[in-house]
């Protein structure tokens, strides 16, 4: 008798702590939905606020200025603006405002703009007070979400950073300041920026101004959809496996990854700090390609280099850019392994085709190991620790519908992962190793081999390169732009095996 009532005791306190705790889990799931749903709409509030506080800017300068010829401002390139704006042509708070305006009419089509730099009118006043004018005096310019900026947040997509503001800019707007350029809207993301759509569960999705079942692209997509439409003339950028490339392929504008460590990073919020086997650059994206070289050639200065001194002091070689010598290019139109659209085949042979005509030698040329570098050297370094710090991030927040199988993927145990991928090898191979990939690496001994495997394939990517000669690549872009939610979809499948 005495042994039943014991172990009915233990039985019935057993199953009151579950009950606690599960009790205690759901409460605890509910406070912290709760808690990210405030932080939604209080982010959405200020941002509200924020886009009416431009429409009052805009109708106090009209009342004190009249109305001004917003299309002639508009359809200036980048390097004419600038021209006007030394000449005293045209006035930097009229510029502003102008794109101002554009920019509020092409957020509210495509909801891009996340925020109003409300500093920039300040600023405007600032430069027409100093006597040298920089390369980009008195130019609007638009910039990224997770481009710090002192006062304001950058949030990456994700709730957790939301409410953070930054102590000061990041070392490439410090930069852009100095070189006169006027920052005045940060724009769009992708949630944690690891997608080629442009979702988040705070401010929602934003459309391709070309066509709106088409997604901008990722996850400089903001940036994309605003300077295709015209809200701005030249923005800024982030970049690690094609987030400036190919929201400037889906959008049809241009866009420059430098190459690492060419630019600082420093101030640019990213979801997977520490991360160095695929390396993020800050990067120009603009209508045309002059437009990108004047960008580098402002912030490739003493500026940057004592700013950051971790950036080598080359400034930006003008008579490399502007010289006519006849060029060797190497160029492919698949690389054996991602099969491009037949339109984007095409437009590559006709670009060869073109500067074959204007007297460069185009000769064929085939990157080493692509399966190899993209999973064994971006996707597992990129998810090293399997993505744990990631994962991370997405705790208080609520997933985005674009993002939830990628999600599936990352949140999986690596042992899964790697049980997984045996089976599926014999049958699917290439989803195998992709599936593999993401269980990162093992131990520190594995993560020195990777970046070994990283150093070795730079070497062997640059021999070839110097075997033929080459002076540059022309390849193929990732293009047209895809229906919104595909992408998502794409890596769910690609690496889900569904």
């Amino acid at each position: 008798m005495l042994w039943f009532l014991l172990e009915f005791a233990v039985n019935h306190l057993l199953l009151s702590t579950i009950c606690c705790f599960v009790a205690s889990t759901i409460v605890l799931t509910c406070f912290n939905r709760l808690r990210c749903s405030m932080k939604i709409e209080r982010a959405q509030k200020m941002r509200e606020q924020a886009l009416h506080a431009m429409e009052r800017r805009i109708a106090d300068f009209k009342k004190q200025h009249g109305d001004v010829d917003s299309s002639r401002i508009l359809s200036l390139s980048l390097v004419d603006l600038v021209e006007q704006l030394k000449k005293g042509s045209l006035s930097p708070e009229m510029v502003l405002h102008v794109y101002m305006e554009k920019s509020l009419e092409v957020t509210k089509e495509v909801n891009c703009v996340t925020d109003f730099l409300s500093e920039c009118e300040t600023q405007v006043q600032e430069l027409k007070k100093q006597q040298e004018k920089g390369l980009l005096y008195g130019v609007p310019i638009s910039l990224k979400d997770n481009a710090g900026y002192k006062g304001h947040t950058s949030h990456c997509g994700l709730v957790h950073y939301l409410g953070a503001e930054e102590a000061e800019d990041c070392v490439v707007v410090q930069v852009l300041k100095r070189q006169g350029a006027v920052p005045f809207v940060k724009t769009n993301i992708p949630q944690s920026m690891i997608n080629f759509d442009c979702s988040n569960s705070i401010f929602g999705q934003t459309l391709n101004p070309h066509n709106h079942k088409k997604t901008c692209g990722g996850s400089s997509g903001g940036e994309g959809a605003l300077i295709a439409a015209g809200g701005a003339i030249l923005g800024v950028g982030t970049d690690v496996l094609g987030s400036i490339r190919m929201p400037s392929s889906f959008c049809g504008i241009c866009g420059l990854k430098p190459s690492g460590e060419r630019l600082s990073d420093l101030g640019f919020l990213t979801p997977v700090s520490g991360m160095k086997s695929a390396v993020s650059m800050p990067g120009p994206m603009a209508r045309d390609v002059d437009s990108l070289a004047l960008f580098m050639k402002a912030v490739l200065c003493d500026d940057l280099f004592q700013l950051d001194p971790s950036v080598p002091p080359v400034p930006f070689n003008d008579e490399i850019f502007t010289s006519r010598r006849r060029l060797t290019i190497g160029f492919y139109d698949t690389d054996g392994y991602f099969l491009p659209h037949p339109s984007v085949r095409r437009a590559v042979q006709e670009t060869k085709t073109l500067l074959e005509e204007a007297g460069h030698k185009l000769v064929p040329f085939t990157p080493p190991r692509i399966e190899f570098a993209l999973n064994e050297l971006c996707i597992r370094g990129f998810f090293a620790d399997g993505g744990k710090t990631l994962v991370d991030k997405f705790r208080p927040d609520i997933v985005d519908p674009n993002l939830k199988q990628q999600m599936f993927l990352w949140k999986i145990p690596n042992i899964v992962k790697k049980i997984v991928s045996y089976f599926l090898r014999p049958v699917f191979p290439r989803i195998a190793n992709h599936v593999e990939a993401h269980s990162g690496c093992s131990s520190v001994k594995d993560l020195w081999k990777h970046y070994t495997a990283i150093k070795e394939y730079r070497c062997e990517y640059v021999k070839e390169w110097r075997k033929l000669g080459l002076d540059a690549l022309l390849c193929p872009a990732l293009g047209p732009a895809f229906n919104i939610g595909h992408p998502g979809k794409l890596f769910g499948k690609s690496t889900e095996g569904n």
